[in-house]
């Protein structure tokens, strides 16, 4: 096995192979990739039963099966704690979680990647003022949002996108981004794709930010 290891949470269930996937074109051969979900050991019934209880508490994924699911942050953030404790009890070098949420009681942990940082500081860097465009998952998570990324001298406006569309509603949702003339945005959540990127990329006069690629280069860095 190899000496270095990188332990992924997804907020949903593994096994989640495209997910490894994408990491792997950012971090060497020789670091073994092992992936869990924070809701691995669940039934269907049971995930349905976790509804968030409106945008701001609610995180959208995929399960292995392909079905997208909306699922409770709260819910997801106590089991994730669970996962990180068990990779840091069998000593991975260096664990991320796949979700571009806020998660309080991960914060500060030692060698945990958090792609919200990671995002906010790139952000920060690039437009210390000016207008962010965000692409969210869920129509309900317009405006609830807005918090996390608002600072001075900003201001924010979002399009919903769900991961997975088809080429026509990415077309749409990025002609809508385009209207609101965004300096920057970012593709808010770790299920769009290089091939979301590249297509809104089409539309988009702005540069444009994906999660998981940004989170996948500062892992595969500190792996170096």
């Amino acid at each position: 096995m190899s000496a270095k290891r990188l332990g992924v949470v997804v907020i949903g269930q593994s096994p989640r192979p495209e997910i490894a996937a994408q990491l792997r074109g950012f971090i060497g051969q020789d670091v073994a990739i092992e992936v869990r979900g924070a809701l691995d050991g669940m039934s269907r019934a049971d995930i349905d039963a976790i509804q968030p209880v409106n945008g701001h508490a609610a995180l959208f994924t995929r399960l292995p099966d392909g079905d997208a699911v909306k699922i409770s942050k709260e819910v997801v953030e106590r089991r994730a704690k669970l996962v990180f404790e068990d990779f840091a009890a069998q000593n991975v070098t260096a664990t991320m979680l796949c979700c571009t949420g806020e998660f309080p009681s991960l914060e500060g942990k030692q060698l945990v990647v958090l792609p919200s940082a990671i995002l906010a500081g790139i952000v920060r860097g690039l437009l210390p003022k000016g207008r962010l465009g965000l692409f969210v998952p869920l129509t309900d998570q317009i405006g609830e949002l807005d918090a996390k990324w608002q600072r001075d001298g900003g201001e924010i406006v979002s399009v919903a996108l769900t991961p997975g569309s088809s080429d026509a509603a990415i077309d749409e949702a990025a002609a809508k981004m385009q209207a609101l003339s965004p300096d920057l945005v970012v593709l808010d959540c770790m299920s769009y794709t290089q091939a979301t990127k590249d297509r809104v990329r089409q539309t988009l006069r702005a540069p444009v930010i994906l999660g998981i690629t940004s989170a996948a280069r500062v892992v595969g860095e500190l792996l170096a």
